[in-house]
């Protein structure tokens, strides 16, 4: 079988452990149920919520890309757009969180379930959850 990188495997949403199931039970594109993750990998069983509200630490994470969206805002239409009116940032800034809110939902959580869970990549998953 195929490794797949660590890289591909954050982009696609995919479980840490064997880098081949979903975390999340939609499609990035659907606005319904942004926030839901399975319970448990529909690939190799591991657990992907190892306690109550684990996910409350992904807002951090959110918050940092809500800044970094913000800022990169202002700089554009100021830099682009030679500092327009203050309702043009508002309303672009609103416009592009709205667009842009299930891609940082789920990135927060993908990378906040990389970073703090305790799932590492293991390549013979099969042959221990067989034996």
């Amino acid at each position: 079988m195929k490794r797949k990188s660590l890289i591909t495997a954050m982009i696609n949403g995919n479980c840490p452990r064997c880098r081949e199931g979903s975390i999340f039970p939609t499609s990035i594109v659907s606005y319904r149920k942004l926030s839901d993750v399975h319970q448990k990998c529909p690939t190799c069983n591991a657990v992907l919520t190892p306690e109550p509200d684990f996910f409350y630490g992904a807002m951090y994470i959110s918050y940092a890309f809500s800044v970094a969206l913000v800022v990169n805002v202002l700089i554009i239409l100021n830099y682009f757009f030679n500092d327009p009116e203050v309702w043009v940032y508002v309303s672009t800034v609103m416009i592009a969180n709205i667009v842009l809110i299930p891609i940082m939902l789920r990135y927060s959580k993908v990378l906040y379930l990389y970073g703090v869970g305790k799932l590492s990549y293991d390549p013979q998953w099969r042959e221990k959850s067989t034996s």
